[in-house]
């Protein structure tokens, strides 16, 4: 922040003149752009400042296998020998990674990313028209793909290389060649990683190796000191912008990680016990399973006792939640961040005690070195702090733009740098973000705004609603109505007006619930975010009668 600005608000970094939000912490003192340096050498190197110089980096939460820091670099770096020498990749080829999580997967991004090739992951959960279409973005070389998933990919130049298999693990432990050296450049692509698709076609987001180096800059400045490693479990995927992160920042803090490779709660709550996990990083998803009333038996026969913090990421948490949260859990820190994939990840997050005992329900402070305004979307005109509009991002973690499709950059990088996120947003006297939804998912009720984020939190807090979803329904009159899809406790007899009345009763009138449809599940992506698209392509008006 500009200190010497009288324009910029201590509290907030607010300018009055240009209203712009300007990040409150010390800016990073990132290398020189013009140095050669890859992210994966920048994290090892991060690393090496730190104690405990041979602690574990990875542990498989199934099998129990550790790997430690020594072993991880060994394997790297034996592996990218290999890659060059017996694959042979070279630097600026693609490889396309179809995997759910395991300990294989940070040391493979490592190997790939030190030989300058570029790494686009996705989900296995994919159809092959779908993988087909994100392989016409991509345009790899080769795969690396589970035993599982690999027939959905199409034949690419060279191969696909089964992770699961006893060539791969030959490939990270033993090699004829030595490691090749490849000057990396810090603006050369780093990853290709793909939108979610949830409101419209999935798009292929570059990310440079500045990009990736910026935001692992960030997450080593903020680190808190410790006595030991801090332990992770990760429920998030690697192929998601949130768990591709933690490649980088995990090795650069000198975490441990547990790697899952499916999440199920109780699995979970068992690793905790078992590897005395301090930190989860989870999706909201996983937050409201925790603190269901019928969950209490489950986590109550577990040992949670190491646990620190909880951060939760890639979609709004409610009050609600929150507080549900803090009553079963009052040890434990909860922290949530903002970002998205065009931001590198993270873009605002809470950091210390300080700024979670402000205010639990928002999503943070600005990064170092960065700026943000928001904008009223129908007129264009910067606002106040506290004033509700669409979130515009400047800064190092800004991604490169889309793969192939400059006009969709052209709309999403406008003039001055600045990213539109979508995200209906505001900051607060404080300078903290909170979230109110998407601007694309808000629903237009006789001219009203309303947020299906909120109402969707309302609805969870219900005892007897297991999950819920909100959606514009067409209406002459109002235009759009907000209808619940909601998923009911098993042998519950919950009606819909029972449903209406419930929200009714808190929430404003324009924010009512006018049609409830109840169904078996909520379709989701990978990372557990409600599939809109699916669901309205599933609750047309004219397929409502089929339910």
């Amino acid at each position: 922040m500009d200190q010497e600005n009288p324009a910029v608000d201590p509290r907030n970094g607010f300018d009055s003149v240009t209203k712009i939000f300007h990040s409150l912490r010390p800016p990073l003192e990132l290398p020189p752009q013009h140095v050669p340096l890859s992210v994966a050498a920048y994290a090892l190197s991060l690393r090496r400042n730190l104690p405990w110089p041979d602690s574990v980096a990875l542990i498989d939460s199934a099998t129990c296998q550790r790997v430690s820091y020594s072993d991880f670099v060994r394997r790297t770096n034996t592996l990218a020998a290999n890659l060059q020498a017996t694959i042979g990749l070279s630097k600026g080829d693609t490889a396309f990674i179809l995997s759910p999580n395991s300990i294989q997967i940070p040391i493979l991004n490592f190997s790939l990313l030190t030989i300058g090739v570029v790494v686009s992951p996705a989900n296995p959960l994919s159809t092959k028209s779908e993988i087909l279409r994100l392989v016409e973005l991509s345009k790899p070389v080769i795969a690396f793909s589970t035993s599982a998933s690999a027939h959905k990919l199409p034949k690419l130049r060279l191969k696909t290389v089964i992770i699961d298999s006893p060539e791969f693990d030959s490939m990270t432990t033993s090699s004829t060649r030595e490691l090749e050296p490849v000057e990396v450049r810090q603006s050369d692509l780093a990853a290709v990683m793909y939108s979610s698709g949830t409101t419209g076609k999935v798009k292929g987001v570059m990310l440079t190796h500045r990009n990736l180096i910026f935001t692992t800059d960030g997450f080593f400045n903020d680190r808190m000191e410790r006595e030991s490693p801090a332990v992770f479990l990760y429920t998030v995927p690697y192929f998601h912008i949130f768990g591709f992160l933690c490649s980088w920042k995990s090795v650069a803090v000198n975490d441990t990680v547990v790697v899952m490779e499916k999440y199920e709660l109780s699995k979970m709550l068992r690793a905790v016990e078992e590897f005395r996990v301090s930190h989860l990083m989870l999706v909201p998803a996983v937050v409201v399973a925790m603190v269901k009333p019928d969950a209490d038996h489950i986590t109550a026969s577990y040992d949670l006792s190491s646990l620190e913090s909880v951060g939760c990421g890639a979609a709004p948490l409610g009050k609600d939640m929150i507080t549900a949260f803090k009553s079963r859990f009052p040890n434990v820190v909860l922290a949530q961040g903002y970002g998205l994939t065009e931001t590198t990840g993270v873009a605002f997050r809470t950091v210390n005690p300080e700024e979670l005992s402000q205010r639990w329900d928002s999503t943070g402070r600005l990064l170092r070195s960065s700026e943000a305004k928001i904008v009223d979307p129908d007129t264009g005109e910067a606002l106040l702090p506290c004033q509700q509009g669409e979130l515009w991002i400047r800064g190092p973690s800004i991604m490169k733009g889309y793969i192939d499709d400059p006009e969709t950059t052209r709309k999403t990088i406008v003039s001055g740098g600045w990213l539109r996120t979508g995200d209906l947003c505001y900051i607060d006297e404080e300078g903290l973000l909170y979230v109110v939804d998407r601007l694309k998912e808000l629903i237009k009720y006789k001219g009203y705004q309303v947020a299906p984020a909120e109402l969707e939190q309302l609805l969870l807090s219900h005892p007897m609603i297991v999950d819920a979803a909100v959606i514009p329904y067409p209406d002459e009159e109002a235009g759009e109505l907000p209808m619940a899809v909601v998923v009911r406790k098993s042998k519950c007899i919950l009606s819909e007006s029972e449903v209406i009345d419930f929200v009714a009763k808190q929430v404003s009138p324009y924010k009512k619930i006018r049609r409830v449809v109840f169904v078996d599940s909520i379709p989701k992506t990978g990372t557990g975010k409600i599939s809109r698209k699916e669901l309205k392509n599933i609750l047309a008006p004219g397929s409502l009668s089929n339910l």
